[in-house]
C-alpha cells in the first residue's frame, strides 16, 4: 500500500493540486466577501477588490496549515502530499456563489501505520497552530505596524487574513473524524481543550456575536465532510489520511 501511494504522488503534482485548491478558495473567499453572486452583479468591482486580499489571505493561512501537516508527519517518517479533490473544488466554488462557503479543496494525505497517538496529535495540531501564528503576526502588524500601515487596503488584508486564518483552525478542529480535532482530542483533551478556547478568543477579535452562527454552520459542514469520508467518497479508497 505504502509502495501505491508513493508511486502517485510527485512535487509536480503536489504543487500543482495545492495552487489549484489555493486558487479555488481565494476566488470563494472574495465571492463571499463580494456578497456572493448578488454582490458581483450589482457591483463586480467588488469581487475584483477582494480577489488579491483573498489570494494574501488563502495562501499564507491555507498552504501554511497544509504544509505544516506534511512537514511534521515526514518528521514520523509517514509519506505526505497534498492533493486536490476536483468534486469538492466545485462544492466549495459553487457555495460561495451564495455568499457561505463549504471549503473542501482537498487536503494532505498521509500514509503511515505507525503514527502514535500522540504523534497523530502532533501531525493534527500543526496546521491550527500555523493559522495562529499567522493570526498572531498579522494581529502585531496591525497593533504595532501603524507607520508602515495605512490605507483601507492595507487594513482590509489584515483584518481578512486574520479571519481566514482562525476561521481555517476553527473549522480543522471541530470534534468530527476526520478533521484534526477528533485526533487531538483522542490524543489530549487538555491540549484540545486549551486550542479551542484560544480559537474562540480570536474568534471574538473577528467576529464578535457572529461566533454561534459560524459554529452551528461549521458543525453542519463538518458533519457532511465526515459522512462522504466514511462513505468512501473522498480521495477515493486508499489507506490514507487527510489532514
Amino acid at each position: 500500500m505504502a509502495s501505491y501511494f508513493r508511486e502517485h504522488i510527485s512535487v509536480s503534482n503536489e504543487i500543482r493540486d495545492i495552487l489549484i485548491a489555493d486558487a479555488a478558495l481565494t476566488i470563494a473567499f472574495a465571492l463571499i466577501f463580494a456578497g456572493g453572486i448578488g454582490g458581483i452583479t450589482s457591483d463586480p468591482r467588488r469581487f475584483l477588490y477582494f480577489i488579491p486580499i483573498s489570494l494574501v489571505a488563502v495562501s499564507l493561512s491555507f498552504i501554511l496549515h497544509e504544509y505544516m501537516h506534511k512537514i511534521v508527519a515526514q518528521r514520523f517518517g509517514a509519506i505526505a502530499a497534498f492533493q486536490k479533490w476536483n468534486s469538492g473544488i466545485l462544492i466549495t466554488l459553487a457555495s460561495s456563489l451564495f455568499g457561505f462557503l463549504i471549503g473542501l479543496p482537498g487536503a494532505t494525505m498521509i500514509y503511515t501505520n505507525r503514527f502514535t497517538a500522540k504523534e497523530e496529535g502532533y501531525v493534527s495540531l500543526a496546521g491550527p497552530l500555523t493559522n495562529f501564528a499567522v493570526f498572531l503576526v498579522f494581529l502585531g502588524i496591525g497593533l504595532f505596524g501603524g507607520a508602515y500601515v495605512s490605507g483601507t487596503y492595507a487594513k482590509d488584508i489584515i483584518s481578512v487574513t486574520m479571519f481566514i486564518s482562525v476561521w481555517l483552525a476553527f473549522f480543522n478542529m471541530l470534534p468530527i473524524y476526520p478533521l484534526d480535532g477528533s485526533k487531538v482530542l483522542r490524543w489530549n483533551k487538555p491540549a484540545y481543550l486549551a486550542t479551542i478556547i484560544v480559537i474562540f478568543a480570536f474568534l471574538y477579535m473577528v467576529a464578535g456575536t457572529y461566533i454561534l452562527g459560524s459554529l452551528v454552520f461549521a458543525l453542519v459542514i463538518a458533519l457532511m465532510f465526515s459522512f462522504m469520508f466514511r462513505a468512501g467518497s473522498l480521495f477515493g479508497s486508499q489507506p490514507r489520511q487527510p489532514y
